[in-house]
């Protein structure tokens, strides 16, 4: 079966010309009819892969291609000190969590050389305190896309990617999650559109990026102060270029987010409501060892509230429920902010990475979480150093901040998305913390790691803390 061919089949199966009412029937995001009867034409499609050699070498392109992940995470914590509790405090007592995700990742190459990826995702889970609540910076990556004990289907990615090759020499692909095995120019002009996340294509970091097999915490794999568009479980619909110069790069997108601060429903209106941000990137050598600085800005417009506002309201209606954010929601606001990341190989086994980003902080969280100004420090080393190829060790700090008038909002009493501790429960400092792993590789397939954390100032409180968090995590690939 040819690639167009293969395509159009798809599409009848899928319905794909109303892409809406096929995989948004509600806000659950669950996987429709459809969908799940065209499962088995994928993974056919995508276990009958086509590869081509170039002759001379030893690489081998791929033409399609079906690639599954497999996540289990458990979380404990014994109790920790605090004084009060407000409704979206973390519970002092001894608690644990859980998260399970199963993920088929399927793609494409088509006669015109794009590329179509799918991804459908089965997902679980249960937070501390049986809510996302009480921190700046969560402790467990996949805690986002999970809808409960129970394991839910949804569509997670599906988007196309073209590629135009302007020149410069030829490097190489490697085959990866969502990425097909291939040649491409140096000098190339990449174009991304569809249901992806944003970090697919912003913010990469060799030592910082996967939640599923590098560290854990929301501080380490991305900018924690990014409130980047996307619904409520990291993805969205959008646009993404990106321009390939030599050791340039250059990124522009536009992503939609919510039609509520950090809901699932997602917010269509990509003319008035959306997510911009733009990138630049820099290759580089150290002594002899390769590395990357980028920049991001980035600017939201949706409508949101102004802590500013709801400081008033809240002081001004004094017994009314704290979260006042919903009474002053109104009217479209513009949120921006400009952010640093850094990754330097010091050795073949050896990388460092430094992720810093400011954002306004006037108003309240869009997409992602409680912070206004993040710092995030590591290093992995590579097990090679002590005869463990498969392994990897990860230490890491975060320092996370409030702008002035969100702490304003906690002080009063206030209760944002996530945190908010009560009036007379809350006494501002950072949230600091530390994270340490050991990734196993057991088999080829099957990594377990040890995991540890420790977060100072939980929810930006001196009265409460210090929590510190173990975790087991079992990650397959196939």
């Amino acid at each position: 079966m040819c690639a167009t061919s293969t395509f159009q089949t798809l599409s009848r199966v899928l319905h794909l010309r109303d892409i809406r009412s096929v995989f948004y029937p509600d806000t659950r995001m669950t996987l429709s009819p459809r969908l799940i009867s065209a499962m088995p034409l994928l993974l056919w499609l995508g276990s009958g892969a086509v590869w081509a050699q170039d002759a001379g070498t030893d690489k081998v392109e791929e033409f399609s291609q079906a690639r599954y992940q497999s996540t289990y995470n458990t979380q404990r914590h014994p109790a920790f000190s605090a004084v009060g509790s407000g409704t979206n405090s973390m519970g002092p007592g001894a608690d644990k969590m859980f998260t399970f995700s199963l993920t088929g990742h399927w793609g494409q190459r088509l006669e015109s050389g794009a590329e179509i990826y799918m991804n459908a995702e089965l997902a679980s889970g249960d937070p501390f305190s049986r809510n996302l609540v009480g921190l700046g910076s969560f402790t467990n990556g996949e805690i986002t896309r999970a809808g409960g004990t129970t394991p839910k289907p949804y569509l997670q990615r599906l988007f196309w990617r073209q590629t135009w090759d302007q020149g410069g020499g030829r490097e190489w692909l490697d085959a990866d999650f969502n990425q097909m095995a291939r040649w491409v120019d140096k000098n190339r002009f990449v174009l991304t559109a569809g249901n992806f996340s944003t970090l697919d294509v912003f913010d990469d970091n060799a030592y910082a990026k996967d939640p599923r097999t590098q560290f854990m915490n929301w501080s380490h794999w991305t900018y924690s102060s990014f409130d980047y568009a996307a619904d409520a479980r990291g993805f969205g619909w959008g646009v993404a270029a990106e321009w390939y110069r030599g050791d340039w790069v250059y990124r522009i997108g536009r992503m939609s987010g919510p039609k509520r601060p950090n809901e699932l429903p997602v917010d269509w209106d990509l003319l008035r409501h959306y997510g911009d941000q733009v990138e630049v990137e820099h290759a580089h050598q150290l002594n002899g060892q390769p590395g990357k600085v980028r920049a991001l800005a980035w600017r939201n417009r949706a409508v949101t509230a102004s802590f500013k506002d709801a400081t008033d309201y809240l002081l001004s209606h004094p017994g009314t429920d704290p979260q006042t954010l919903f009474k002053v929601r109104n009217g479209e606001k513009i949120k921006y902010g400009l952010g640093l990341n850094l990754e330097q190989a010091l050795s073949d086994d050896v990388g460092v990475f430094l992720r810093t980003m400011k954002s306004d902080g006037r108003t309240e969280t869009y997409a992602f979480t409680e912070v206004d100004a993040s710092l995030s420090a590591g290093t992995l080393l590579k097990g090679r150093l002590w005869g463990r190829a498969a392994d990897t060790v990860g230490l890491a700090y975060m320092d996370n901040r409030l702008s002035r008038d969100r702490r304003a909002f906690l002080e009063a009493g206030g209760m944002s998305y996530f945190i908010g501790d009560g009036a007379g429960n809350f006494r501002y400092r950072p949230e600091r913390g530390i994270e340490v792993f050991y990734n196993v590789g057991i088999t080829k397939h099957l990594w377990l790691t040890a995991d540890y954390q420790r977060i100072q100032n939980p929810a930006y409180n001196a009265l409460r803390g210090p929590v510190n968090v173990y975790a087991l995590r079992m990650h397959a690939e196939f």
